[in-house]
């Protein structure tokens, strides 16, 4: 008595498979009239792999922390193309007196600090979108995005306020330097 199932470590056909399973032999008519089966490379990567489903909380929470970015970077981005009363006010919430006179600097840091916001907006959004459409989680990245161009668009800010006399003065007095 021989045993025709295959040991271990050995292959067995798609026809000894089959067999084994007690299913009849597969018989391939090729219709002339039929289309051509795709080849396995132009199946989606996606759909070959059986990549992640689209989360739609997650497509909504992005969508809404990007449109929102975006509000905030048109109304920031505006105020800071007009710095003077921005840096006045923080001034007044650090309790420094005087104004805001370094306005030469101030507008030149401005407008790249206006300008870091926008372009830091544009590439979170281009790499939510393209993440969102591999269907993978998204929701943070509308996040991160927003951390890191507020901080280099708040170094921008701090330029400008570092040359002001007045916050210079203010400096002076706190550290006791005279």
């Amino acid at each position: 008595m021989t045993d025709q199932r295959p040991r271990y470590g050995e292959l067995a056909t798609p026809e000894e498979q089959r067999r084994a399973a007690g299913l009849p032999p597969v018989v391939e008519v090729v219709n002339p009239s039929a289309p051509a089966p795709a080849p396995p490379a132009a199946v989606p990567a996606a759909v070959a792999s059986g990549a992640a489903r689209p989360h739609p909380v997650d497509r909504f929470a992005t969508i809404a922390l990007l449109a929102y970015g975006l509000v905030n970077v048109v109304v920031t981005g505006l105020s800071y193309l007009d710095i003077v009363p921005v840096m006045n006010q923080t001034m007044g919430m650090l309790g420094i007196e005087g104004e805001f006179t370094n306005y030469a600097a101030g507008r030149t840091w401005g407008t790249i600090a206006a300008v870091v916001l926008a372009v830091g907006w544009c590439v979170t959004a281009a790499l939510s979108i393209r993440r969102l459409r591999r269907g993978r989680v998204t929701w943070w990245l509308p996040l991160v995005g927003a951390v890191v161009t507020l901080g280099i668009a708040a170094f921008c800010l701090v330029v400008p306020m570092m040359g002001d006399p007045a916050f210079i003065a203010y400096l002076d007095q706190a550290t006791g330097v005279r």
